[in-house]
């Protein structure tokens, strides 16, 4: 059977539109496809069956309800070989990766309208290594106008039933995250996938901190899907605020003091742009577990995470130096804020995570998790560094996480605290996010699996005297406190409280099940 020339001008043809299509000389051969047998594959309908040619051989492939396979064709064998069968075996591609399909066709100079048909060109997105994603292209080559008009509407068909999948999204883009490559990553590498997947956008370039959480606040987004953010850790946290503050303003409540809120109306995507890390198209969503930050009668915030004690100074140093490059920056406030290590004097209470059985049957009783107080655990002495996640918090200092034992979406803190101990066992402890080693196994760091938590700073003071620049909070008052909550500085002057809210935003990102460590769960933060 003929096949197409690679990487040659081809286009797709769609409903009567030409589209110009990448060439597939970046398609992966077939060998790097997934191979063996396919999860209740007995079970499926086939839907249709015909010969294409992949790679180099021609084939035999099958269109079921769940998966594309296919089998090289091959004459029959008169004795075993195992070799053969390893050469030949089965491959297949899920539906659910596929984002976009077009007819394949070569143009030449008198053909300006309609060129020759080479065949079908499927968009994949495929996971590779490290729980990363990237997009590739599969061929099925065949120079039938009838067959491959055939399996094109087939496909256009299942991917038309994903319901899930956006057809408008609004970008907001944060042109000074990670070195200035925000806008780069999006206009080269995010755009084109998302007009293959034939998905409108409307992008937005944020101008100062802030100017995503005002805009959002009074936008009109009913047009839209969901929500993507392209920058990092600090514009993410923004944009899911203020998702979340519009969810409650659209249900009439009163956001100075938010117990029990509601959740946002549209889906959050996070590229983080610069950093190289994992990106999903918007395809598959799932719900992720958010905070609320508040003092006594008062609501802060949303968020994901937070530090208080050394990562809340490391921060404000930080802050006090944004005329240094990031990655500078973090290095000197790290390093200053060892060189003056100090533990706070704290009282932390929190409510100790329930299984779902005894959730479920504390709110069929009508109780809020508050009430319980005879469930209440209190510690209190001199700390560190206390950290509350809600998510793993996976970054390129801690691989692992922040908190690898966490989920995104159990109902669940993780609660990390180091006592007062010596700088280089505290020094120790820190490098041990960036290997293997289990950061916690030390003796003044203990962990908890909470709902929710209660920091009260004894100390009146959060730090060294303001002469010697340790940050913003002792400038203003004498008793402010630093806390890193999703890499903002929140300055707070007396207890915070802390409760996880399940499912309260939804993510664009691979479902937890499809990750390589069910434990290691953030895809998408």
């Amino acid at each position: 059977m003929p096949r197409g020339r690679r990487g040659g001008r081809v286009s797709a043809l769609e409903g009567g539109r030409e589209e110009e299509a990448p060439p597939a000389a970046g398609a992966l051969r077939s060998a790097q496809w997934a191979s063996g047998p396919q999860p209740e594959a007995a079970a499926e309908l086939v839907l249709l069956r015909g010969i294409f040619e992949i790679g180099r051989d021609s084939c035999d492939v099958v269109l079921s309800e769940r998966a594309l396979t296919w089998r090289p064709i091959r004459p029959e064998r008169l004795t075993g070989d195992s070799k053969y069968d390893f050469l030949h075996k089965e491959e297949f591609v899920e539906l659910k990766d596929i984002f976009s399909v077009k007819l394949k066709r070569r143009y030449s100079i008198k053909q300006q309208r309609s060129g020759t048909l080479l065949g079908i060109t499927l968009f994949i997105c495929l996971k590779k290594e490290q729980n990363k994603l990237k997009d590739s292209t599969l061929d099925l080559i065949n120079l039938s106008e009838d067959h491959c008009d055939i399996w094109f509407r087939q496909f256009k068909k299942i991917l038309a039933g994903f319901s899930n999948r956006p057809k408008s999204l609004k970008i907001l883009l944060n042109p000074q995250s990670h070195k200035k490559e925000a806008t780069q990553v999006y206009y080269e590498k995010v755009e084109p996938l998302l007009k293959i997947a034939g998905i409108k956008t409307d992008v937005t370039i944020t101008e100062y901190e802030g100017h995503a959480l005002s805009l959002l606040k009074e936008c009109e987004l009913q047009g839209f899907d969901g929500v993507v953010c392209v920058g990092g850790d600090g514009s993410a946290s923004e944009v899911a605020h203020a998702l979340l503050l519009r969810a409650q303003k659209n249900a009439g409540l009163e956001t100075d003091s938010i117990l029990t809120p509601v959740g946002a109306q549209l889906p959050l995507g996070v590229i983080p742009a610069g950093k190289g890390g994992p990106m999903d198209l918007p395809r598959h969503i799932q719900p992720v577990d958010v905070c609320t930050f508040s003092t006594i009668g008062k609501f802060l915030r949303f968020g994901f995470s937070a530090m208080f004690g050394f990562g809340g100074r490391a921060l404000a140093v930080a802050e006090n130096h944004r005329w240094m490059s990031p990655n500078q920056r973090m290095d000197f406030a790290i390093m200053k804020a060892l060189a003056k290590l100090k533990p706070e004097e704290c009282e932390i209470s929190f409510l100790p995570f329930n299984s779902s059985q005894d959730l479920e049957k504390r709110r069929a009783q009508g109780y809020p998790k508050s009430d319980c107080n005879d469930q209440w655990q209190m510690i209190q002495g001199q700390f560190l560094n206390v950290s509350i996640m809600a998510i793993p918090c996976q970054c390129s200092v801690a691989p692992r996480g922040l908190a690898p034992n966490t989920r995104l979406n159990n109902g669940s803190m993780a609660l990390i605290t180091a006592r007062n101990t010596s700088r280089p066992e505290f020094i120790k402890h820190l490098k041990r996010y960036a290997s293997i080693k289990n950061q916690f196994n030390f003796p003044f760091v203990d962990t908890y699996t909470v709902e929710e938590v209660k920091v009260r700073p004894r100390s009146n003071s959060s730090g060294p005297p303001p002469e010697e620049d340790h940050g913003p909070c002792e400038t203003a008052s004498g008793n402010c406190f630093p806390w890193n909550v999703d890499g903002d500085l929140m300055e707070v002057a007396s207890e915070v409280h802390v409760r996880v809210h399940p499912r309260l935003i939804n993510l664009y990102g691979r479902s937890m099940e499809e990750m390589n460590d069910s434990k290691v769960t953030c895809s998408c933060l």
